[in-house]
């Protein structure tokens, strides 16, 4: 009888449906297999312990700004050309920085994302949401992702930014498509078109309202920016661009999936869903188990800037890493019974927002609209159940997230 090959490691799984929809078996038989795996066919190094991920999100020795070009290179050379405007734009972002220009940039609009500063905005999302809630009750329907997870942190992050909010479908539309070309899959011809007509489309629609901040300021975060001459160090108009667009899409994509999932999980595992209804106040802490148990980005890329080692592999000199959030967050090493929902979890700290310089700056503001959508959803929507399924996931691996879900309540 044959010998039966091996199951494959490499992250191509990720692209099966069925992988989709539930990743972590996967990642625990990447894990337990090699926790530091060479992926011969996306050609990098993916990490998925604690450990190593934690350590490899503080090492500095890690960059970020080569993972553009890196990109950029993997494509079909056919390819390059046309896809060089939008990872050329890319490059300019916080994301993708390092010091000393991410130090910078990054300090400019931090104090908008302080605790303080967001939990000012309480009153509002808390406004938001009910209007939302309202809407969907008197309709009798209720469909989580489109009628009320995209459209919160979507007008809260409009309104903080000073962006009109006509310009809502829009803002995620060209987000949409500009940063589906992130990521580990290697991008389609047609949708790197998409994204370069995206990003004509947001360089003039961003450049108008720039220009029109710089002559009327107002109180929003882009105007701030707009204006900024700080010792003659100004943005220059593509880093405006660009990171006006990453601080939109950034302010709503996360928290979108973040309740998404959030959500799913309380439904389908109902002793954490009652406990949260008994305990309001555990919401806090529940947020970040949430976090944990199904977090919106599994995967970011680093760039290796010298030789060095990761648990006992050797990483070399311009070599890529995939680090998976969404592995580490469901080790058994950090987190005991991973694969159970727990709201009263006291263990390690999930990573789900990142860690070290790269820390998601806006992590407050997602956890607050977190905490105010999941904890009205339950109090104002006591039989909330869910609805027809299978649940359809989207298909770019980096991201966790739902298409939709369909509620009964």
């Amino acid at each position: 009888m044959p010998e039966t090959a091996a199951p494959s490691l490499s992250l191509t799984n990720l692209l099966r449906p069925e992988v989709r929809a539930d990743p972590y078996p996967f990642y625990h038989r990447l894990r337990a297999a090699e926790p530091v795996h060479w992926d011969e066919e996306m050609g990098f190094w993916t990490v998925s312990d604690y450990a190593d991920v934690v350590s490899a999100l503080h090492d500095p020795r890690f960059g970020k700004s080569a993972v553009v070009r890196s990109s950029l290179d993997r494509l079909a050379e056919g390819d390059r050309e046309a896809a060089a405007p939008v990872y050329d734009a890319h490059a300019t972002l916080m994301l993708f920085a390092d010091p000393p220009y991410h130090t910078s940039l990054r300090g400019r609009v931090s104090k908008a994302f302080t605790p303080r500063m967001v939990e000012r905005l309480r009153p509002h999302i808390q406004q938001v949401v009910d209007d939302l809630l309202d809407r969907a009750i008197a309709s009798g329907r209720l469909e989580l992702i489109g009628d009320f997870a995209r459209p919160l942190p979507l007008t809260v992050i409009l309104e903080l930014l000073g962006v009109p909010p006509e310009a809502r479908d829009d803002i995620k539309r060209w987000s949409d498509d500009l940063f589906a070309t992130i990521g580990l899959v290697r991008q389609s011809p047609a949708l790197l078109a998409k994204a370069r007509r995206s990003l004509d489309e947001a360089s003039a629609y961003l450049g108008a309202l720039h220009d029109d901040l710089h002559a009327r300021p107002n109180d929003g975060l882009l105007s701030a920016l707009v204006n900024l001459d700080e010792d003659g160090d100004a943005l220059s108009h593509r880093e405006l661009i660009m990171n006006s667009l990453l601080l939109l899409s950034a302010g709503h994509e996360t928290t979108q999936n973040l309740i998404g999932n959030g959500l799913l999980a309380l439904l389908r595992n109902p002793d954490q869903l009652a406990l949260l209804r008994r305990e309001p106040a555990l919401i806090g802490g529940a947020v970040e188990e949430l976090m944990r148990y199904d977090n919106p980005v599994h995967l970011l890329l680093r760039h290796a800037s010298e030789d060095l080692e990761v648990g006992g592999r050797r990483v070399g000199r311009g070599q890529m890493v995939s680090l998976l959030l969404g592995a580490a967050n469901r080790d058994p090493a950090a987190f005991p019974a991973p694969d159970r929902l727990d709201l009263r979890r006291h263990e390690a700290r999930q990573v789900g927002f990142g860690l070290g310089i790269h820390f998601c700056l806006g992590a407050p503001l997602a956890r607050l609209e977190a905490e105010l959508a999941l904890g009205t959803l339950l109090r104002r929507l006591p039989d909330l159940a869910l609805g027809p399924e299978p649940l359809e996931w989207q298909e770019n691996p980096t991201f966790r997230g739902l298409k939709a879900l369909p509620l009964r309540f």
